[in-house]
């Protein structure tokens, strides 16, 4: 006999069933074709109406959908969606302001290096320590073109996270999404790493609900 997996109405997962019992909330209206389920087997969840198993039990719900008699799986409902929806909500928003703070600092990065190098360099020289030759070409080129290239570097992966987000907050591209939670956990991978790196685990973690997954688009 299989067992299987739901996502109920409430957005938690219940588990392992067999199918007798999946036939049977089909029956009573708890479960319709939209419902999200896998197999012990199965990597992801998909709808009631993908297993053939099921086709039978399902075919009446196209003629006249059954009334709902219980909560824990509302037919046609989207309380399933809402509640990842709140999930995703607070990390989403943390990588967004942590990905326009990395901006802004990327930014100013920029403009400081490209209109007040000069400055700079100035500070550097009343540093009798830092007067050595060696040190001053490395100084040169941490305030031309490396600096300039990580600032480059450092705006490219905030644009990254920032859209990532976007995108988590409304359960679309899981990979994009999970792509921005991992780039804000690396660590000084941005000017924000301090910022970033809590806020990318807590997305990390709700990214790899089972439920989380089964209603991205």
């Amino acid at each position: 006999m299989a067992n299987y997996f739901i996502i109920g109405g409430d957005g938690k997962q219940y588990g392992p069933v067999t199918d007798a019992d999946v036939n049977q909330w089909i029956t009573e209206g708890r479960l319709n074709a939209l419902s999200q389920a896998k197999g012990e087997g199965d990597a992801e969840f998909r709808p009631l109406a993908q297993f053939p198993e099921f086709a039978a039990t399902l075919a009446p719900q196209t003629a006249a959908p059954a009334t709902i008699t219980l909560p824990l799986f509302k037919a046609g409902g989207n309380s399933g969606r809402d509640t990842v929806l709140q999930q995703v909500k607070g990390p989403a928003v943390g990588l967004m302001v942590t990905a326009i703070l990395n901006m802004v600092l990327a930014l100013w990065g920029l403009v400081k290096l490209l209109f007040f190098r000069a400055g700079i360099e100035q500070n550097y020289a009343g540093i009798p320590q830092l007067n050595d030759p060696q040190v001053q070409h490395w100084l040169h080129l941490l305030n031309g073109p490396i600096g300039i290239l990580e600032n480059i570097f450092g705006l490219a992966v905030s644009i990254v996270i920032l859209v990532g987000a976007i995108k988590m907050q409304s359960l679309r591209s899981y990979s994009l999404a999970f792509t921005a939670a991992l780039l804000a956990v690396i660590p000084c991978l941005t000017p924000c790493c301090f910022l970033g790196l809590p806020l990318g685990i807590w997305a990390l973690v709700v990214l790899n609900k089972s439920e989380v997954k089964a209603q991205f688009e």
